[in-house]
């Protein structure tokens, strides 16, 4: 992948950020909103222990576009958010393996779930159980509703919590909504938002010294997320409707056909539409009643949209892109997710890592890591993404079980 920073085998993160360095994070998820949050904390120092069921481990490791690699167990959907984890098998169903979760809670900060609320403790596993065994313990239980309400016990994916909270009611063209957004964002928001959560709860420890239970609803996250639109209900009574390509707040503010595709252009200050004008040759409109103020061009938006075709149709979007940024408008093609992973400032910020030799990949793997920087060190990948179960018996030796016991262990189906 042009632009990606390189790597062998990663032995210990040489450049990796310790903003988490000596966290010890359980991942009992499975594959997006909770491993997606404990793949952040891991990219900042986190050590991760990524907890699967025997055999068939995490979901994700079957999905994705390579059918190769899903039958390896090693699927595109796996590998994009479990990078600097180490993988344990677990059968949390059998004694032994809820004795062996007990263990391990010993010596956690972090366990993150994100199965229907209730499951873990029918288990007996639950927060209370296993505060029980670590009072610190902040533990991170992710669903599609929560912990509480009428509809907690109901089964969520990201579609359906994108239906639910209104979001694909605004997402789309008023001929074309409702439209689901094109990747798992309710799931995404979810997880960061259960990350940053979590680090909130270990910056309290730091002064109470008490863990915490953390309640994420996917389907309250996805609401909050959606502030302006959600806002405009809320204090001005405007159900948001469906506005395709156009920014409502401002015009002309939306996607825009120049000769070969399609060019995003943001006007929302009066200079901006004035300098805008001006460079495509027609600065009437600045004084054209219809397009005068930002409320009388919301309000002839198709009007002054025909305008501004017959002039951008004319060159591509480079040659726009480019002379609009200089005088200060901002305006960018369109890309498909390739050509933006190509960008020369996606390259410059280093956003991707290239992985060899990863365990179960038949080749080199790229994966993407966050979209900040610290000074004291970047959050980066320390680990390759883990096969089904490799670190089982090394992380059971450090808990004190035997070759014998792994061995027992393993027969009687408890790893």
């Amino acid at each position: 992948m042009p632009g990606a920073d390189r790597v062998r085998r990663l032995p210990g993160g040489d450049a990796m950020t310790s903003a988490l360095k000596g966290i010890n994070v359980l991942d009992l998820s499975n594959v997006l909103a909770g491993p997606y949050c404990a793949y952040q904390l891991a990219l900042l120092g986190a050590h991760v222990l990524k907890i699967e069921v025997p055999k068939a481990g995490d979901l994700a490791r079957q999905l994705g576009a390579d059918a190769e690699l899903n039958a390896l167990h090693m699927g595109a959907s796996f590998l994009a958010q479990n990078a600097g984890k180490r993988s344990l098998t677990i059968n949390l169903k059998s004694e032994d393996g809820k004795e062996i979760l007990r263990r391990l809670v010993q010596t956690a900060d972090v366990l993150v779930e994100n199965f229907r609320p209730g499951v873990m403790a029918r288990l007996g596993l639950s927060y209370d159980d296993l505060r029980q065994h670590n009072p610190k313990l902040v533990y991170c239980a992710i669903s599609g509703f929560g912990q509480t309400g009428p509809l907690r016990a109901a089964p969520a994916y990201d579609q359906i919590i994108q239906g639910l909270s209104g979001m694909m009611s605004i997402t789309g063209a008023a001929d074309s909504a409702p439209l689901r957004v094109g990747f798992p964002v309710a799931d995404t928001l979810a997880g960061m938002t259960a990350a940053f959560a979590i680090a909130a709860a270990l910056v309290r420890r730091l002064v109470s010294g008490e863990g915490a239970f953390v309640d994420v609803s996917m389907l309250d996250t996805a609401l909050s997320s959606m502030g302006w639109a959600v806002s405009n209900y809320l204090i001005a009574g405007v159900e948001p409707q469906p506005h395709g390509n156009d920014n409502f707040t401002a015009a002309p503010s939306g996607a825009f056909r120049a000769k070969d595709g399609m060019l995003n252009i943001s006007a929302n200050k009066q200079e901006q539409f004035e300098a805008l004008v001006q460079a495509l040759g027609i600065g009437a409109l600045a004084s054209d009643p219809r397009f005068a103020d930002r409320e009388s061009r919301k309000r002839n938006r198709a009007a002054l949209t025909e305008e501004l075709q017959r002039v951008l149709e004319t060159r591509n979007c480079a040659e726009w892109e480019a002379l609009f940024n200089s005088i200060g408008i901002p305006a960018g093609a369109v890309l498909t997710v390739s050509q933006a992973l190509d960008l020369p400032q996606v390259r410059h910020r280093q956003l991707l890592k290239s992985l060899e030799d990863v365990p179960g990949v038949p080749r080199p793997l790229t994966v993407a890591r966050t979209g900040f920087k610290l000074s004291d060190g970047d959050p980066d990948v320390q680990l390759p993404p883990p096969g089904l179960g490799q670190h089982t018996e090394e992380i059971l030796q450090s808990i004190g079980y035997s070759r014998a016991d792994i061995e027992r262990l393993r027969s009687a189906g408890a790893i």
